[in-house]
């Protein structure tokens, strides 16, 4: 798999490289947003300067970012993605999830994947190697782009975060 990765802690960035690389997966590290963008604007140019079809796919099998970072945020970074490439998949590595979840439902309009820190090394590659978590959140999508105001209750908010915690350790909703 090809992985973009943007970390400003350069100790956490080397460990999820390396747990990356074990795996025989092509990654892109970057030390803040702005560099991400220019990674990801640079590999979709070369993508599209090179395909042969007209099949058309994200430029990164995933996107990794940092919540908080300096120059732009994890947020300004996804939404500009998915802008750009509405099907790039994009995980959030994060220590405020309920904020993460949150503003991704009310910002990006909808939920992208979520991993709170501190984590362990495993389950991070493994959330990353599982394409079928991302069908599931296709699906958890479409119930949340429903939701009229984006502007969801408390309740609303538990409910989307019990769901992605349910399918983070493999079970369906």
């Amino acid at each position: 798999m090809k992985i973009l990765i943007a970390e400003d802690e350069s100790d956490i960035l080397m460990q999820y490289e390396l747990a990356l690389r074990d795996r025989n997966h092509d990654v892109v590290v970057t030390h803040d947003g702005e560099q991400c963008l220019d990674e990801f604007y640079k590999e979709l140019e070369h993508q599209e300067s090179s395909r042969k079809s007209k099949i058309s796919r994200p430029p990164f099998d995933a996107v990794v970012l940092d919540y908080r970072m300096p120059k732009k945020d994890g947020m300004e970074v996804a939404k500009e993605i998915l802008a750009t490439e509405p099907k790039q998949r994009i995980l959030f590595a994060s220590a405020y999830v309920l904020d993460t979840l949150v503003e991704s439902v009310k910002t990006l309009q909808q939920v992208v994947e979520l991993i709170q820190k501190p984590f362990e090394l495993d389950p991070f590659v493994e959330l990353i190697e599982d394409k079928g978590i991302y069908t599931e959140l296709e699906k958890l999508n479409v119930r949340v782009k429903d939701v009229k105001d984006l502007n969801p209750t408390h309740q609303q908010v538990q409910d989307l975060l019990h769901g992605l915690k349910k399918l983070q350790k493999g079970r369906a909703i």
